[in-house]
């Protein structure tokens, strides 16, 4: 009859049976066993919380309000640890194997102690308890007025609701093994050590310590499940091999809660391999870098920034770029961002020249009649050699959605790097699971070679987390670490090991806080909301930083200075109120293929000695500029995507001395690339908005608080200035880069420094494609393509020392080369350029040789007013068959030029061809033109790029770059 009852009435009969007989129920078939395995929110989870030594949700302290997975396995881990104690009972040495199967078994006696009882002292059931013997203690308060030793393994529980019973004694352990549970532990008159321990096994469940500390020194071992440690209470692990503290309360601490000090013990106790069984028993709750616990919103305490999902459209990016970009320009909303950008000098790309004026007013005779028909009178240049960059650029999208990587998994991470694998599966010594650190001064404190594993801890409120310093090495991991008033987690002293899966947030300082040669592994963390930075390198600090996603602090993302120097790789860096990264006072480090986007300073700023290799990042949808390079800054800025800012692409300072080589500087809102002089007398040297430059690329004034960086000057070495040195080079290098589509003027010039600009290809942008506005010494544009800009190709203002070699400088939309300043004009293809191939002007002194030159409607070669210039051996092609203009022209009241064996062609049987040598810039040396030392290296410049590229990081670099050697 019983077969036909339904599963539901099933459940409530075998609700009422004990353990025993639920255990043999699930034997009898595999329905019985469904059926028990179903009773898990109901039997099972009554029999869990109703254990008599350890009655506390399984997720105490940390997570209380969330379910275990199971019931009826955190009962069965309940059952293992409880057992766990007396699994060191010897048996008496019998004299043969067949005697020990007819072996008594000793029945463990239990003690009663209490007031009116037969024993009424703990000293005195201590006496007389046998191996393995049961003490209950009564309610009430047992005080010892002198030090009370365990020399056998005894049991000792307390009786009724956890506080009922209070021991105000100092214990020492000096047998094998014991087990104290449901205990309140006070200090003694003499001594806050409450309980030591320097070779046995003591495993302590559901106890409660106040202003005590629980000491334990290797080959010792503790075990602690579900114990409060408050009122400055803390634990002392000297030399442990193996400990575990699985589900402890921390609170109120003067100090650290937990000190793990010295390097493991060599000799391990009995219990060690039982502990490492336990250890490796896996966390049932979710893991806090992975949910999304109470408290823990993306935007952190601010609330204001979107989540990490969200991306900027292009449309968000282009409101307002047809608004006026002239200094002091109005603008109000999120046009105001763009203003501080602006360079005041008095120069905008947006208002035509003199010359460009010019050009208007034969607007009107050219009509639409130059349109398709002029095309058939320019000369081909399409497979010029940096033709490779633009057909790609053309079909680009500015968002570059497909090109921006995921951040890896922790799994995929551990794959690729044995050893941190290494780490998860070699680092215990002192093993902190599921435990709450609160409202107290220090978390985990690791010292002196000392070894620590945390897993699924929460650190809350302290004044800081986790600090690791002295050779220490610690695995930390899916632990959450906020509201700390200093750095959440402190690695420090050549300390190592392994930070992943953490959620890291809302804290006072950094996030991580890594000096004096420390070398984490800090991979797949989730760090945002500082109150500061994500992650601070400083004092030659090291790590490898991956995969993380660092959002919402208020200062950089990760901030490297004073000789720091990480490897900082594959991270998202996104939505900072500051720079992405920042690098400054001589920091390093080595940043690649990050994704760095939607910051509100630069997405990574270098100043002040910092010298890095940034390479093969996508950095982009800025609220400023994307790259910042400031005063004294330097490093190896490769292979970056560099677009959709709404300042400048890259901003280089005077007096900073970096090598851009090949990177992707597209669709910024103003500059493509901006050289400025910070230290312009006229007062340029600010930005829009009352901010220096400096000011706002790494945040240094904020850092620099006084005490902080007091703190961070003591970390210096004798050795930084040496190390601060290791690439000498003296002259800032452009080269190999596609500058395109951006919003104001390709290449930007103001500086007072040299400057060489190689091989770039210049494009497409919406003001010229380089201005040169000032050049106290020589800027040199060697082997570049400038090419369909929206005015004038290349433009170089009065008072301004310019070489310009082997450039082919096309189809722009005014003057292709107009020159005012001092300098050179040899060897460059000027075609298709929409106003006068080369414009000579005001004070203009320059040479201008061997160019093959083709206007479209103006001069060909103009000398105008007081220029003096001498034009050689230019090969000038008619244009448009209306251009009435002449292709040589001198104003008659020049005296101070010269033209001398200049070539016109005039054909009336095009199309004409650029040949020996082909469309400049050329990708190889001209196999018509004979290996000789008088042969400009322009010649080869582009060939020689992948060379440079590849040798800097070997040393090419200590002396100067090749380019730099021959110009």
């Amino acid at each position: 009859e019983g077969v036909n009852l339904p599963v539901e009435v099933w459940r409530v009969v075998l609700a009422y049976l004990p353990l025993p007989e639920l255990g043999r129920c699930s034997l009898v078939c595999r329905a019985w066993r469904e059926l028990i395995l179903s009773l898990d929110n109901t039997r099972w989870r009554q029999l869990c919380l109703g254990l008599p030594e350890c009655p506390r949700h399984p997720n105490w302290p940390s997570r209380p309000h969330l379910e275990p997975s199971s019931w009826r396995e955190a009962l069965r881990q309940h059952a293992i640890a409880s057992r766990t104690w007396s699994r060191h009972a010897h048996p008496e040495l019998q004299p043969s194997a067949c005697l020990h199967l007819f072996r008594r078994r000793k029945e463990r006696r239990v003690w009663q102690v209490g007031s009116g009882l037969e024993l009424e002292t703990l000293r005195g059931a201590l006496g007389v308890a046998g191996s393995y013997d049961r003490v209950v203690l009564h309610p009430g308060v047992y005080e010892e007025q002198a030090e009370l030793v365990l020399k056998v393994p005894v049991e000792v529980v307390g009786l009724g609701r956890l506080g009922d019973v209070a021991l105000l004694v100092s214990l020492e352990q000096q047998c094998p093994t014991a087990r104290l549970s449901n205990l309140v532990f006070m200090p003694a008159w003499f001594s806050t050590v409450v309980y030591k321990t320097s070779s046995g096994h003591v495993q302590l469940d559901n106890c409660n310590f106040e202003g005590a500390q629980l000491q334990i020194r290797g080959p010792g071992t503790c075990h602690a499940r579900f114990c409060s440690f408050s009122q400055g209470s803390s634990t002392h692990f000297l030399g442990v091999a193996l400990s575990l503290l699985d589900s402890c309360d921390f609170s109120g601490s003067d100090s650290a809660s937990v000190t793990v000090e010295g390097a493991p013990a060599t000799e391990r106790n009995w219990a060690c391999k039982h502990l490492a069984a336990l250890a490796r028993i896996t966390t049932s709750w979710t893991s806090p870098g992975s949910g999304s616990p109470a408290g823990d919103t993306l935007g952190g305490h601010s609330g204001a920034t979107q989540p990490p999902e969200a991306t900027i459209t292009l449309e968000d990016w282009s409101k307002g770029e047809t608004e006026s970009r002239r200094r002091g320009g109005g603008g109000g909303g999120e046009e105001g961002v763009c203003q501080d950008t602006v360079i005041d000098d008095g120069w905008s790309d947006s208002a035509p020249s003199d010359e460009e004026e010019e050009e208007e007013e034969g607007k009107g005779e050219e009509g639409s009649g130059q349109g398709n028909n002029s095309l058939n009178y320019r000369l081909a240049h399409s497979h010029h050699g940096l033709s490779h960059l633009l057909r790609p650029n053309q079909d680009v999208s500015p968002d570059f959605p497909s090109l921006t990587p995921e951040v890896r998994t922790l799994t995929e991470e551990l794959q690729r790097d044995p050893g941190a694998q290494a780490l998860i599966e070699t680092v215990q010594g002192c093993v902190l699971r599921r435990c709450l650190f609160r409202d107290g001064k220090g978390g985990v404190h690791v010292c002196n070679h000392g070894n620590a594993r945390l897993e699924g801890n929460v650190f809350r409120a302290l004044t800081y987390a986790v600090r690791c310093i002295q050779n220490a090495t610690i695995v930390m991991l899916r632990n959450e670490v906020c509201e700390c008033r200093a750095s959440g987690v402190f690695l420090r002293l050549s300390s190592q090991g392994l930070i992943a899966d953490n959620n890291i947030h809302s804290n006072g300082e950094a996030g991580l806080d890594i000096r004096k040669g420390a070398d984490p592994i800090i991979l797949c963390n989730r760090i945002h909301s500082g109150l500061r930075s994500g992650i601070v390198v400083l004092g030659n600090g090291r790590g490898s930083i991956r995969s993380n996603q660092i959002y919402n602090n208020k200062e950089a993302g990760v901030y490297i200075l004073f000789n720091g120097n990480p490897v900082v790789s594959g991270n998202h860096i996104f939505q900072g109120q500051a720079a992405g990264i920042a690098v400054n006072e001589n920091g390093r480090g080595v940043i690649v293929e990050n994704v760095i986007r939607e910051n509100q300073w630069g997405g990574a700023d270098i100043r002040r000695g910092g010298d890095p290799v940034l390479r093969n990042n996508y950095i982009c949808h800025g609220y400023s500029d994307g790259v910042v390079v400031g005063e004294r800054g330097r490093g190896l800025i490769e292979g970056n995507h560099i677009y959709s800012n709404k300042g400048c692409g890259v901003w280089l300072m005077s007096s900073s001395l970096p090598q851009l080589l090949g990177n992707y500087i597209t669709h910024n809102r103003m500059y493509g690339l901006a050289v400025f002089c910070r230290k312009d007398p006229d007062g340029g040297g600010t930005r829009e908005g009352g901010q220096e430059g400096g000011g706002r690329g790494g945040g240094q004034e904020n850092f620099h608080e006084e005490g902080e960086l007091l703190a961070w000057e003591g970390d210096l070495d004798s050795e930084d200035e040496r190390l601060s040195a290791r690439r000498s080079i003296s002259t800032a290098l452009v080269e190999g880069n596609c500058i395109s589509r951006n919003g104001a003027v390709g290449l930007y010039v103001k500086s007072s420094e040299p400057l060489n600009v190689v091989a770039n290809l210049v494009n497409g942008n919406r003001g010229a494609g380089v201005a040169v506005l000032q050049s106290g010494q020589l800027t040199r544009l060697v082997a570049n393509c400038v090419h369909g800009n929206g005015r004038g190709g290349v433009t170089v203002e009065r008072e301004c020392r310019v070489e310009l070699r082997g450039n082919g400088v096309y189809d722009n939309g005014g003057h292709g080369v107009s020159f005012r300043g001092d300098g050179q004009v040899v060897e460059n293809d000027v075609v298709g350029n929409r106003g006068y191939g080369i414009r000579l002007t005001d004070s203009a002194d320059v040479k201008v040789l061997r160019n093959r030159v083709q206007p479209v409607q103006g001069c060909g070669i103009a000398v105008l007013g007081p220029a003096k210039a001498v034009v050689h051996d230019n090969l000038v092609f008619q244009g448009h068959p209306g251009n009435v203009k002449p292709p040589l022209h001198r104003d008659p009241g020049n005296i101070g030029g010269a033209l001398r064996n200049n070539s016109v062609t005039c054909s009336s049987a095009p199309p004409w061809v650029l040949e020996n040598p082909p469309p400049r810039p050329l990708s190889d040396r001209p196999s018509s033109l004979p290996p000789s030392s008088s042969c400009h290296p322009s010649h080869f410049a582009i060939s020689m790029t992948t060379r440079i590229t590849a040798t800097v990081e070997s040393g090419c670099h200590n002396n100067g770059s090749i380019f730099c050697t021959i110009l």
